[in-house]
Parts: C-alpha cells; structure tokens; sequence
C-alpha cells in the first residue's frame, strides 16, 4: 500500500497547543440580585398560606380545574391551538439554529474526483491502440480553532435563546390555561345570568297577567298594569344581550381550542361555582424558578452576556488551517504509483487592524445590550410580584364581596315577597312591588358576576404563581 507523506507538523501543533490553551474572552454571566420580599403582600388572609413550601402554582392544572367540561377544553386547547403550535414551531427552528451554530466549531473535510478522456484515431498515419484517459482523487480538510472562544460563545448564545424559546412556549401554555378557563368560567356567569332572566320572565309575566284581569275587573288602576309591564320588559330586554355574550364566549372558546366557531358544551347553569378552597401560594423566592416569564428573560439575558464575548473575540488574530492531498494518473492504476500524489497544508493567521470602529461598535452593542436585559429581567421580577400580590387581594376582596351579595340576595328576595303580600292585601301600591323586584333582579345578576370572578380569581392567582404550564 502506498504511504502518504506526512502533512506539516507544525501546522499541527501548534494548532493543537492552541486549543490545549484556549480560553473563551468575555465575562462569565453572574446573575442579577433582585431583592424579594419574604411574603407576598395581600397573603395576611385565612384563607392563604405563603408560610408553607407548597404552591398552587406547582399543582397540574387538571388538579385545579377539576370541571370535566373545563378539563376537555384544556386538553383541546393544549392539542389544538394555534398560538402553542406556533411557539413550539419557533422552538424546532431555534434547535437548528444552534446545530448550524455549533458546526463552526469544527473541521470541514470535502471529497473529490475528475476525469477525462480522448479517443485520438491517428497521429501522423499511426493508430492509436488505447485511448488517452485522464482523472484523479482529492481530499481537503479546513479547520478554524476557536482559540478565542469565538464559536463557543455563538453556541453559547444560540443555546441561550433556545431555551428563551422554550421558555416563552411555557408562557404561552400557561396563558392558554388561563385564557380557556378565565372564558369557560365568564360563559358559566352568563348561563347563569340567563336562567334568571328567564326565570324572572316567566314571574313578571305571570304578574302582568294577574295584573290585567284585576285591571279589566276595575280592582287594581290601569297604572299598575303598566308598571307590571315595565318590570316584564325590563327583564326580557337582558334575553338578547345574554343570548349574544354567550355566543360570542363559545366562539372565544372555540378559537382556543383550534375549531371553527360554534356551540361548546354547557354546565348546569344553576350549579354555583364552588369558592377556592385555602390557597397555598408558597414564598417569593420561590416564584422566580417557576414562572415562565421570569425564565424567559433570565435566558435573554444569558443570551445577551454571551454576545459580548462573541464581540470581543474579534478583536484578536484567528488562525486558519486547510490541508488536501490527491492523486492523479493517465489511468487508474497509474494514480497509485510513486510520484502520482500531491500533499499539502496551509495555515494564515488574521488580525483585523482598521475596520473603521466596527469592532469597537459592536463591543458597545453587546454591551448595551445585555444592561437593557438586565433591567428587562428585573422589571420582570417585579412584575410577578405585583401579579400575586393583585391577585391574592382580588381573592380575598372578591370572596368578601360575594358572602355579602348573597346576603343581600337573601334580603331583596324576602323583601321581594312580604312587598306582594302587602300589595295583594291593599297595604301599599304596586310601586313597592316594582322598586323591590327591581332590586331582587340586579341583586341576582350582581351574585352571579360576584361568583364568575371569585372563581376568575383562583384563575389569576394560579397563572400569577406560574401555574399552568407543567
């Protein structure tokens, strides 16, 4: 077998004592120190618990949403829904980015061959037995060793914003859970709404009905009549808008969960939506490690400190290496004879010396760059902070709220009923039947809205805690 002379020793070694002793220039990414508080503001409540390590926000949201209508929708939602797939789709892009990224961090070896050949019939009267046929083989290697950490902090930098990516598809999953649920349970407020409604129809015009033929028999005035009337249409006039929110709440929902608009399956609209039971929301600290947006802009910054080092490793020499060898011939077996090979290598060394401030303007960028991800991430930081502490005052306040609307449910439905009693009886005119129905009515939509966003709450609170996205 034919042996090959040997390729420039010295080419290759010092390439090798290059990497041996590389380094990767740039700073070494320290993250930021944002002072947390050691509790939540608005976690004094019974009902809430930030003393405890465990959180609502580490529970499965299928553990917190336990309505079978609500979990098919989630679960379509998850499945369907244009936005997730699109941010998942950026993730598979970013994965590719970081493969041709990293490539550059190693050798490039090429293969090639070549061939010619002539059918001559004579020369000067002669013939011309065999054909002349020429062709060879070639191998060619290149190489850039990333003495400066050039490559290592692109990938370094790539890899970062894949996992930006990564966490920004969390945050879009979250925020699908939260929309989904937030819309389910304004469409069970609105079935809610419309049964009263429709209830209080069918009791006003019974009234309006009683009402007329004491009017037609001379016993009650013509006033009254019209009065009754009132409160009839007064209440069939909310029909139609309830009707219109709720259809265009399905068709929300169905835009969620990737289908057509449409009807979407209804819950019992006189079930009540059951308070959220005691709330653990664990500690502060604890919050920035599970929400996806904090994630994500610790990433971005990652990403952004990498550059710099990306910017700064320019500004030194890079070194090249390339090597090929070949073999060539009139024919096949002459390409493997002594002589018929060609080896050989080649190294430069560059080293940018004007580029008119580009270098300079790039370092600058970079590191501009990373200061406003700095203040991205701690505004981040803050604004978690200020979710949980709304929400858990919006639990609390809306719990309160809706003891109290059931209260005066209570009151306004009783006083609703001793205000007929006296009318029927001659007490009092039918003004007080009307000004009381009328506040038995508002009382019971204002109730239902009071438990939509008591149950809107946990929703706010469980996104807020970084819910959702496991």
């Amino acid at each position: 077998m034919r042996k090959f002379p040997n390729l420039p020793i010295g080419l290759v070694g010092l390439a090798c004592l290059l990497i041996l002793s590389g380094c990767k220039v740039g700073p070494k990414y320290v993250r930021p120190q944002v002072p947390a508080p050691p509790e939540f503001r608005g976690s004094d409540d019974a009902a809430v618990s930030s003393a405890a390590k465990d959180s609502i926000g580490d529970q499965q949201w299928s553990q917190i949403f336990k309505e079978p209508e609500l979990q098919v929708l989630i679960s379509k939602a998850l499945a369907n829904n244009y936005d997730l797939r699109i941010a998942a789709q950026r993730v598979l892009e970013q994965q590719a980015q970081v493969k041709i990224t990293r490539a550059q961090q190693f050798p490039t070896v090429s293969a090639g061959g070549s061939g010619a050949g002539a059918d001559i019939p004579s020369i000067g009267g002669t013939n011309i037995s065999n054909p002349l046929v020429f062709g060879g083989f070639n191998l060619s290697a290149a190489w850039t060793p990333d003495f400066w950490g050039l490559y290592r902090r692109q990938t370094e930098a790539a890899r970062d914003t894949l996992l930006a990516q990564q966490w920004a598809q969390k945050a879009v999953r979250l925020t699908l859970v939260e929309q989904v649920a937030s819309t389910y349970f304004s469409l069970r407020a609105l079935d809610t709404q419309l049964a009263i409604a429709e209830q209080t129809v069918k009791s006003r015009q019974d009234s309006v009905d009683l009402t007329r033929r004491l009017s037609d028999g001379g016993s009650v005035p013509l006033a009254d009549l019209r009065q009754a009337e009132q409160l009839l249409y007064a209440a069939t006039s909310q029909i139609p808008q309830l009707q219109q929110q709720i259809q265009q709440d399905e068709n929300a929902l169905k835009l969620l969960v990737g289908d057509t608009p449409g009807p979407v399956t209804h819950t019992d609209p006189t079930a009540l939506i059951p308070p959220p039971a005691t709330l653990p929301v664990g500690l502060p600290s604890q919050l920035l490690e599970r929400r996806p947006d904090v994630q994500q802009a610790e990433a971005q910054l990652m990403a952004a400190n990498a550059n710099i080092g990306v910017a700064r490793a320019q500004f030194f020499p890079q070194l090249s290496i390339s090597a090929s060898g070949g073999v060539g011939g009139d024919n096949f077996p002459d390409m493997f004879k002594s002589g018929a090979e060609t080896v050989y290598g080649i190294g430069s060394l560059t080293q940018p010396i004007f580029v008119g401030g580009k270098l300079r303007g790039q370092l600058q960028l970079s590191e501009e760059t990373k200061k406003e991800m700095i203040l991205n991430y701690q505004k981040t930081i803050l604004t978690a902070l200020r979710d949980v502490s709304n929400a858990l005052i919006t639990a609390d306040k809306q719990r309160a709220y809706r003891e109290q609307q059931q209260k005066l449910v209570a009151a306004a439905d009783d006083s609703t009923r001793l205000a007929r009693l006296r009318y029927q009886s001659g007490a009092t005119a039918y003004l007080e039947v009307l000004t009381t129905d009328t506040n038995l009515f508002t009382a019971q939509l204002n109730l239902a809205i009071a438990q939509q966003n008591e149950a809107l709450a946990l929703v706010q609170l469980y996104a807020a805690l970084g819910g959702g996205w496991q």
